[in-house]
């Protein structure tokens, strides 16, 4: 049983405040899908810390994460009745969050010209110390020029493979592992 805690090889102990939890948020997306907007309420409430964080490490602009993540959850509200429970809600959450900040990277202005820049830039000391609540590794994951950034975060945090990466960023996949490796190495020294 997943909600459950073996003691001591003796005894199944069952984690009642997970089980709730659990049951409470399943509950909420049902009746989510049928237009309850405080089910809805509860499930924002949930989840938008984290879908803001993923928002956040993915742009290193707090306002455009902020828009984002907002974003997020328009686009929750809207395909929420796709959301079959195959997988976990927090999961399905995730993938909206990570389409939804790439399609907003996609959408700017300048996104060819970043993509195909030939120096990288990074985010400047300034922009990182405006986010006095962050941990140091995840202040110096907004300083990551924006491809290793994007292409850590996927892959590291998010738990994507490089192939999934490679094609949700029209790359390679040799590309997406040499990113990957340059925001490692460039965290190892940072840090």
């Amino acid at each position: 049983m997943r909600n459950s805690v073996t003691l001591s090889g003796q005894q199944t102990v069952i984690d009642a405040q997970q089980l709730f939890a659990s049951q409470q948020e399943k509950e909420w997306i049902e009746l989510a899908k049928n237009g309850d907007r405080h089910a809805f309420q509860q499930l924002y409430q949930l989840h938008i810390g984290k879908v803001y964080g993923l928002c956040l490490r993915m742009l290193a602009q707090r306002d455009q994460a902020e828009d984002v993540a907002q974003e997020v959850f328009v686009q929750v509200w809207l395909k929420l009745k796709n959301f079959r429970g195959d997988s976990k809600f927090s999961t399905w959450l995730h993938s909206v969050a990570t389409n939804t900040v790439l399609s907003h990277l996609r959408k700017q202005k300048n996104w060819m010209q970043r993509m195909f820049s030939i120096e990288d830039t990074h985010i400047s000391e300034p922009t990182v110390n405006e986010h006095p609540e962050l941990s140091d590794l995840d202040k110096t994951i907004l300083k990551l020029p924006e491809k290793a950034r994007l292409v850590f975060v996927m892959f590291a945090v998010e738990g994507y493979r490089h192939e999934e990466i490679a094609s949700m960023l029209n790359m390679a996949v040799g590309s997406s592992k040499s990113h990957y490796h340059r925001a490692k190495k460039l965290l190892q020294e940072w840090l």
